[in-house]
């Protein structure tokens, strides 16, 4: 995926101009305007509440919200895709009553003014900050993360201007299809968050750390960590020399309740220590074994929740991630190309049933070759999960995946 549009973005950031950033259609399915705070004026913002919602936040490093004491509005929220609003705030001077859009202008450029303090701002106000998640894109795939990394990635204060598109009768949400024809017509440059997480991928990189020789049931490999810009730890499991030829390759995604627990709901467990039998037996290949994938990366409390629709509701896998405003599959594949690299190896052989899985990795960079498969006996509690699995997200699995 190019990073070309993402540039274009920074600069005319840096121009202090608004530019338009897409999400998932998986997701909130939204067009967002955005600007760097530093740069509102009143003429831009009269121009924000003219096509866009009107409700006016601006995205925040957690650093910089916690300097200007701004807690969260609410401590335990309820929101399924994790939107942290603090308290409303406005510019202690320079303003009548907050709302108009010069007021909002001037409350605006004081977030994004680094020398802002706590008591430049009074609470209540007419403009809702934003706590982006440490890491940015690379943790939380939302506008409040992409501002803040565009910004900073343009140089500028990280603290960035956004609100919903709407249509001209502000009756719904700015359509895809119409968002391309509003750009051409303000000549706004337009980037997705796909792209800005591929960006930072490419420019964020993995810290190396320590290696030791791990005994397994299935025979020695050699461990070593890596970890994210995220936090995110990740181990690599290297089995004989896999500098010849193409290494046999499990990229699994952590999962603490089938890896760690035994659960039986799922095939984690099972296809992990099938997987490190393979490449042993085979006397070279690796495993990759990835944190911040728990629950097909919408995390652990998410994964729980989603386990509990299925009790209740009787939802499968993909519909229950669905209720929950979730996506099906939140996985991101750079990291795993990155260790690659850094070992080395450039051609694998993936041992996967999930296309999804290879189409990101070829995404991402990595040459596969071929795809071996891994078949794991199924059980009665995850029978019907392998079966969604198979006719639901494309998964080669064994025609019969019930059990006797």
């Amino acid at each position: 995926m190019s990073t070309d549009r993402v540039q274009t973005c920074l600069s005319e950031l840096r121009a202090g101009r608004p530019v338009i950033v897409l999400d998932d259609a998986s997701r909130e399915n939204e067009a967002d305007l955005v600007l760097a705070a530093e740069y509102a004026d009143v003429d831009t913002v009269a121009f924000f509440l003219e096509h866009t919602s009107g409700f006016l936040c601006v995205a925040l490093p957690a650093e910089t919200t916690d300097r200007l004491r701004l807690p969260q509005m609410v401590v335990d929220p309820t929101d399924p895709l994790g939107t942290a609003f603090t308290v409303s705030v406005d510019a202690a001077s320079g303003v009548t009553t907050g709302i108009s859009a010069a007021d909002r202008a001037r409350t605006i450029a004081l977030l994004g003014d680094r020398s802002c303090g706590a008591d430049d701002l009074t609470r209540p106000g007419h403009v809702m900050p934003l706590r982006a998640r440490a890491g940015g894109v690379l943790s939380r795939r939302g506008h409040t993360e992409a501002s803040v990394d565009l910004c900073a990635a343009a140089g500028l204060s990280p603290a960035g201007l956004i609100c919903e598109m709407v249509t001209p009768d502000r009756r719904g949400m700015l359509a895809r299809d119409d968002v391309d024809a509003f750009a051409d017509r303000h000549g706004l440059a337009v980037v997705t968050i796909d792209e800005i997480v591929t960006y930072r991928r490419r420019t964020a990189g993995l810290t190396r750390g320590a290696t030791c020789r791990l005994p397994t049931d299935h025979g020695y490999f050699e461990a070593t960590v890596y970890t994210s810009a995220t936090g995110a730890e990740h181990m690599a499991l290297v089995h004989g020399d896999v500098d010849a030829g193409t290494p046999l390759v499990r990229v699994h995604s952590e999962c603490l309740t089938g890896d760690t627990l035994a659960s039986r709901r799922c095939d984690c467990g099972a296809q992990l220590h099938a997987a490190m039998a393979q490449i042993t037996a085979a006397e070279t290949g690796i495993v990759l074994y990835l944190g911040g994938h728990e629950g097909r990366g919408i995390g652990l409390a998410a994964k729980i929740d989603a386990y509990r629709l299925q009790d209740e509701e009787g939802l499968d896998t993909v519909d229950a991630n669905l209720a929950l405003g979730a996506p099906v599959d939140a996985r991101d594949y750079h990291d795993a190309a990155a260790i690659l690299a850094d070992l080395g190896v450039e051609q694998i052989a993936l041992l996967s049933n999930n296309p999804a899985k290879r189409a990101g990795l070829i995404d991402a960079g990595v040459g596969v070759t071929r795809v071996v498969g891994l078949q794991t006996p199924p059980t009665p509690e995850n029978a019907d999960y392998l079966a969604t699995k198979r006719d639901r997200m494309g998964h080669t699995l064994r025609a019969a995946v019930g059990v006797a």
